[in-house]
Order: C-alpha cells, then structure tokens, then sequence
C-alpha cells in the first residue's frame, strides 16, 4: 500500500547527511538525486534499492506537508483515484499522467487532503 512517503527539509543536505548516517544499519543509503530550481530533491532506499524516502526542500517558511503516495494496482486504478477526488471536492495537483522524470512507467495523480498534504496515487509500470 505505502509507496513512498516525502518529508520537507529546511536544509536537504543535512537532512540526507543525518538518515544516511543514523540509518545506515538498516541500510538506508541515497538512490537518486533531482535538481529542481528550489534545491535539490533526494530519494532513500534501503536494501531492495527503491527509493521510498524522499527529502525535498520546505515549499514555505513555516510550511511543512508531507507527501504520501499509495501504490495503485493499475492506471484504471490511479485513474478512479482522481475521479473521486474530483466528486469529493479535493484539489487535484496534477491530473494523471507518465511521469518520464521519475521512471517511463511511473503514472500518478497527486492530490491535495484536507488537511493540504500532498497525497499520490502512483502505478509502477516497468
């Protein structure tokens, strides 16, 4: 169910300096790295390499949602996701679409709860 969970950080490289250090024994260790023009954005994986952790940095001063994205078993899936989002009122980040920026397969929808987390539905095709 849980696909990836992303946290803001007021500074992105302390923050990947200190889950790689404290976290090393269970085998947490950087597995990508994006620049955008807000700063660096990093995933962390552990042993089976998916990065599934990912640290980005805070979108305001004083702002700190999360981001959680829930594995869907199809595109239809991801696609029902933003359908109901839609007749429940959320605001819709971005429509589903292939996000090639992360990998060809990756399709999502990104969402809004309401409490103004950042919430995903995201089918991995390889």
């Amino acid at each position: 169910m849980l696909d990836h969970l992303g946290l803001q950080a007021a500074d992105v490289g302390a923050a990947t300096t200190f889950y790689c250090q404290v976290f090393a024994a269970v085998g947490l260790r950087e597995a990508v790295r994006h620049e955008t023009p807000a700063g660096d954005v990093v995933g962390l994986c552990g042993p089976e390499g998916f990065p599934d952790l990912w640290l980005a940095p805070r979108e305001a001063p004083g702002s700190r949602p999360v981001h959680l994205a829930l594995t869907a078993p199809s595109r239809e899936a991801v696609d029902a996701v933003h359908t109901a989002a839609l007749a429940a009122g959320a605001e819709v980040l971005h429509a589903p679409r292939v996000w090639p920026e992360y990998h060809p397969g990756y399709y999502a929808v990104f969402l809004r709860d309401p409490d103004g987390n950042n919430v995903e539905a995201v089918h991995h095709t390889f």
